[in-house]
């Protein structure tokens, strides 16, 4: 009986957090288009040793289509500095809220 009450009460916290998890405000995702895009600046590293690559960066954008912040999310070490300060520069289509926005930004060397 004892362990019945405690899986029943472990269920109704596990429903409880869901449902608050559900309700809580999350970070919106959206396509908002890039009106100006800053091309990455390729490291003199990556070129001389002829590094290619994607890098994945999260940007969040304010209302106005500016970059508030960035967050790398995946590439190469030696690129992904560069990636991330293209992407601060670049600027988006305005919107109503801020947003996050997740660009790739492709290394290839000349």
């Amino acid at each position: 009986m004892r362990q019945r009450v405690a899986c029943l009460a472990i269920a109704l916290l596990g429903l409880a957090s869901l449902t608050t998890a559900q309700s809580a405000p999350a970070s919106p995702n959206s396509d908002r288009k890039v009106s100006s895009r800053i091309a990455p600046t390729y490291p003199e590293l990556a070129r001389k040793m002829r590094l290619q690559g994607v890098v994945k960066v999260e940007a969040v954008v304010r209302p106005n289509g500016s970059v508030r912040a960035t967050r790398v999310m995946g590439g190469n070490p030696v690129l992904v500095d560069a990636a991330a300060d293209a992407v601060r520069k670049w600027k988006f289509e305005p919107g109503p809220i801020e947003t996050t926005e997740v660009v790739q930004l492709t290394f290839i060397p000349e």
